[in-house]
């Protein structure tokens, strides 16, 4: 068995250029997509962008529905004004406030 040799340039640049011409042999000897599959091809492509479109704006209506609900659960927990308040008004806005922030907490 003879011993390895390392190829030349000039080999390396035969290779390469046989390498490519069989590649676009092999391009050429395929056969075009015809018009009927590329519309298909389209139509799925669109069908599937909408329904991206659509699951993408979808979950940014409950994002911004569960940022409303946060808001307004925050101003519900916000202390209210001790002017005038009974002491059992008193007392369920401080246990209000103690369960808010238990289950923050959590």
């Amino acid at each position: 068995m003879p011993p390895f040799t390392q190829p030349t340039f000039q080999e390396r640049t035969q290779m390469a250029a046989k390498a490519k011409q069989a590649a676009l042999k092999k391009l050429k000897a395929k056969k075009p997509l015809s018009p009927e599959v590329i519309a298909e091809r389209k139509a799925a492509e669109l069908a599937r962008e909408e329904k991206q479109a659509k699951a993408s704006e979808e979950k940014r209506a409950a994002f911004e529905q569960e940022k409303a609900e946060r808001k307004a659960a925050k101003e519900a927990a916000k202390p209210k004004l001790a002017l005038g308040l009974t002491e059992t008004e008193k007392k369920a806005a401080r246990d209000e406030r103690y369960a808010a922030r238990k289950k923050r907490k959590r």
